[in-house]
C-alpha cells in the first residue's frame, strides 16, 4: 500500500507507517519514557517530574527547554536524531496500523493509530469543534517542521456501526493476541499496542472508514499544524498525512472533562469585586469534591463557575440575562450562546474582567487540583468549569460552529511516546 499517495476514498483513510518506538532494552521502562500530551503537562512541576523520570522521556521532544522557540525546536530535532543514532528509538521493520488499548478500572478505550490522509476526496470529513490560538499553532507547526516527525497522535472519534469486517471488529479480534508492548503508567492506566500488517485487515479498515466523519476530540492545535505543513508541501508526500488515534465512540464512549482557566494577574478579591451584582455569588464552605458537585447542580439551571485561589471556593451562577444579551454575540446558534465557555470569555473575561487571552494572563489547566494549587501559590484566580456534554460538542461541530478555545477535554488521552511517526523514514 502506497503510504504517500492521495486518498482513494471519500471519508477517513488511515495509512500504515513504520512506527518509531522505544527499544525496551535501552530505557529504564516504557512507563518512565511516556508523557501525557504536551498541553496536559502541568508546568513547571509536571515537566520537571517527567524530565527526571528518565533521561529519554518523550517530554524532551514535545516540550524541549531552551531560551527561544527556535532553539527549543532545534534541540528537539537534535535529540530525536541522537536517540535514533544511539538506538534509543528505532523504526519498526514494516509499515503497520497500530491497535492501541488503554484500561483502568471501568475505563476501556481501544482504537487504531495510523497516518490520516489530510487532502484529496473526503478531506473535509474531520470536524474540529474548538477555536485555536495562533501562537500555539505556530509553535507546534515549527516543532513538527524542525523535527520532521509527528511526535504524538491526535485523538479522533467516529461513530461506528459494528458488525463483522468493521474496524472495531478487527480491533477486538486483534487484542486477543500478544501485544507488541504493554506498560502501566503512574496514573494507573495500562497501555497495550499491537501492529496490524495483514493486507486483508488493512483493506477492510479502508472500506469501513470510507464515508465516515471524525470529530477531533483532542489536538486542535496539532491538527491546524498538520494542515499548515500540508499547505507548505503540496502534492503527494509524507506531509500529506498526520498521526492520529481513531476510536469508535459508539463502542468506546469517551469521557468529557472540563479545562480550567488560571488567571495569573487577577486576585480572587478583585475578580469578585468586578462582578457588580452581575452574577449570584456564594461562598461554599465545603471541600473541592463537594463544591464540584454543587457546580454541576448549578450548571443544570444556568451558566455557573467556581472561583478559587484565596483558600475558599466561590460559586458564580445565575448571570443577569440583560448582561448576557449585551455581551454574547447573537449570530451563533442558541446552543453556542448558552455554553459556559462562551459566557466565560465574552462576559467575564472580555467584559467584566477585561483580561486578554494571552499566555501572560491566562493558562489552561486540565487538572482541577493543580489549577487551585497554582492559583493559591501565586495569588491568581482559578476558574473551574463543568464539562460540556458530548452530544452538544458533536452537534455544533456538524453545524460547522466552533466552540471557544479549550472548551473540552476528551479522554482518556493517548499516552505520548508509545509510537511516533517520522516523515523521513519510509
Amino acid at each position: 500500500m502506497n503510504s504517500d499517495g492521495p486518498a482513494a476514498n471519500d471519508g477517513l483513510r488511515l495509512i500504515p507507517f513504520r512506527g518509531l518506538r522505544y527499544v525496551p532494552e535501552r530505557v529504564g521502562s516504557l512507563a518512565a519514557v511516556t508523557s501525557p500530551p504536551y498541553d496536559v503537562v502541568v508546568r513547571p512541576d509536571g515537566l520537571h517530574h517527567l524530565e527526571s523520570a528518565d533521561p529519554h522521556n518523550i517530554v524532551r521532544l514535545i516540550l524541549p527547554q531552551a531560551p527561544t522557540p527556535e532553539a527549543r525546536h532545534r534541540q528537539a530535532a537534535d535529540t530525536l536524531a541522537r536517540w535514533l543514532a544511539e538506538g534509543i528509538l528505532a523504526p519498526d521493520p514494516e509499515p503497520a496500523l497500530y491497535v492501541y488499548e488503554q484500561h483502568r478500572d471501568d475505563i476501556l478505550q481501544r482504537g487504531v493509530i495510523g497516518a490520516l490522509a489530510l487532502s484529496g476526496p473526503g478531506a473535509g470529513t474531520v470536524l474540529p469543534h474548538e477555536d485555536v490560538m495562533a501562537d500555539i499553532v505556530a509553535d507546534r507547526t515549527d516543532l513538527l517542521r524542525t523535527t520532521a516527525a509527528n511526535l504524538e497522535p491526535l485523538l479522533l472519534t467516529y461513530q461506528g456501526t459494528g458488525g463483522a469486517g468493521t474496524t472495531t471488529a478487527i480491533v477486538e479480534r486483534t487484542v486477543r493476541n500478544p501485544p507488541l508492548l504493554a506498560t502501566t503508567t503512574e496514573d494507573g492506566f495500562r497501555h497495550r499496542l499491537w501492529a496490524l500488517t495483514d493486507p486483508a485487515d488493512l483493506a477492510a479498515i479502508d472500506r469501513d472508514l470510507a464515508g465516515r466523519q471524525a470529530l477531533i476530540a483532542d489536538g486542535h492545535h496539532r491538527w491546524a499544524a498538520y494542515l499548515a505543513l500540508r499547505a507548505e508541501h503540496p502534492g503527494a508526500g509524507p506531509w500529506n498525512h498526520g498521526l492520529v488515534l481513531l476510536t469508535d465512540s459508539a463502542r468506546y464512549p469517551l469521557r468529557v472533562r472540563a479545562i480550567h482557566r488560571l488567571l495569573h494577574r487577577l486576585p480572587v478579591a478583585k475578580a469578585l469585586d468586578a462582578l457588580h451584582g452581575s452574577f449570584h455569588v456564594q461562598r461554599l464552605d465545603t471541600a473541592l469534591p463537594e463544591a464540584l458537585e454543587t457546580l454541576a447542580e448549578a450548571c443544570a439551571e444556568s451558566n455557573a463557575f467556581l472561583l478559587a485561589g484565596d483558600g475558599a471556593l466561590h460559586l458564580l451562577d445565575r448571570p443577569d440575562p440583560a448582561l448576557l444579551a449585551g455581551t454574547v454575540r447573537t449570530d451563533r446558534p442558541d446552543a453556542w450562546r448558552a455554553l459556559d465557555a462562551t459566557v466565560l470569555h465574552a462576559t467575564l473575561l472580555d467584559h467584566l474582567w477585561q483580561i486578554p487571552d494571552t499566555p501572560d494572563h491566562i493558562a489552561y489547566i486540565h487538572d482541577t487540583e493543580a489549577a487551585v494549587t497554582q492559583a493559591e501559590r501565586h495569588g491568581g484566580t482559578a476558574v473551574l468549569m463543568h464539562p460540556v456534554r458530548e452530544e452538544v460538542v458533536r452537534g455544533l461541530a456538524r453545524e460547522g460552529v466552533t466552540m471557544p478555545r479549550k472548551s473540552t477535554s476528551f479522554g482518556p488521552k493517548p499516552a505520548t511516546g508509545l509510537v511516533l511517526r517520522s516523515l523521513t523514514v519510509t
